[in-house]
């Protein structure tokens, strides 16, 4: 994580000009408004994911301003896709203005010109990414904007920025960071897709995306022992049914898979220094196999020897 501004940390004096220098750096624009009704208060943190970011601001009334002129210098188009938090923020795009309440769903084109900000105390969190990495047109991402209330996903995905930011500490400096990144890049596609209803291949792109979450969800708890198409469709809001569908769709054997994947991360541990003082039974037990008698015929029929042969050699 990356706290890029703390003004509890600062002198009231230099708060108001570091939050201006902060947000322009961070957010990408050209000018920043500061409310001057109360003291300046804000908190600005940042996680990297692989090649895409979650940026959560928190701080009393401002507004981002990005002009024409530096929208057309833009060298590519950058997207922040936002769930807002609390406050009502303002977000306008030309003559059209968009009022965002607690819980509303946003996606900012930085590479076009805009006004974006709250007035009193607020916050929101955002994924952003490059439009190269969502392989979506520019104006197709634009004109999904104000229909994302339309998409399936729309719930999905407030609960999955939310959910990620509350954890973002752990999960940015886990192993499976940069592979969480890539999930979620590919849910903001699907968002942005299925609110479009004239894109070809929208089920198809839905179920893609599902996949790559059936696939980061598993990795993620694959040390839970109750981990199983029940838990997984809950998990992602889906019913069994919809999972099995779209596991057979991709040619994705679920149950099958998801033992193969702890047993090659058992495998793997056996022969660890630093786990040469855990017996077979805990490590089978810390990969999500609840006896260790199945965990060792299903390690024999997957790699030919028994748990204890490996070890040794």
């Amino acid at each position: 994580m990356a706290v890029l501004l703390d003004t509890a940390t600062l002198a009231p004096r230099d708060r108001r000009d570091v939050l201006i220098t902060t947000m322009c750096e961070a957010a990408g624009v050209t000018r920043v408004d500061v409310e001057d009704d109360e003291p300046v208060r804000a908190r600005v943190d940042l996680w990297t994911f692989g090649s895409a970011s979650i940026l959560r601001a928190e701080s009393t009334g401002f507004a981002n301003v990005r002009t024409a002129k530096a929208a057309r210098s833009t060298s590519g188009e950058h997207i922040a896709i936002g769930v807002h938090e609390s406050g009502v923020a303002r977000y306008q795009v030309g003559t059209t203005l968009q009022m965002v309440p607690a819980g509303e769903i946003l996606v900012v084109d930085v590479s076009q010109p805009f006004t974006f900000g709250w007035r009193g105390f607020g916050a929101a969190q955002s994924l952003n990414t490059w439009t190269e990495d969502l392989a979506l047109p520019v104006d197709l991402v634009r004109r999904a904007g104000p229909r994302l209330r339309s998409s399936p996903l729309y719930g999905l995905f407030s609960r999955h920025v939310l959910d990620i930011t509350r954890n973002a500490d752990r999960l940015s400096d886990g192993p499976a960071a940069d592979m969480l990144g890539a999930a979620s890049i590919e849910l903001a596609r699907a968002l942005i897709a299925t609110a479009v209803e004239d894109v070809a291949g929208t089920r198809d792109i839905v179920e893609q995306t599902l996949i790559v979450q059936i696939r980061a969800y598993v990795r993620q708890h694959l040390r839970d022992p109750d981990l199983g198409p029940g838990t997984i469709a809950a998990a992602l809001a889906i019913s069994p049914r919809h999972l099995h569908r779209v596991c057979a769709n991709a040619g994705l054997r679920l149950e099958q898979w998801i033992i193969t994947c702890r047993l090659d991360q058992a495998k793997a541990e056996l022969v660890h220094p630093g786990s040469r003082h855990r017996s077979i039974g805990t490590i089978s037990r810390r990969w999500g196999f609840k006896d260790q008698t199945h965990f060792t015929r299903r390690f024999r029929v997957a790699f030919g020897m028994l748990p204890s042969e490996w070890r040794r050699t």
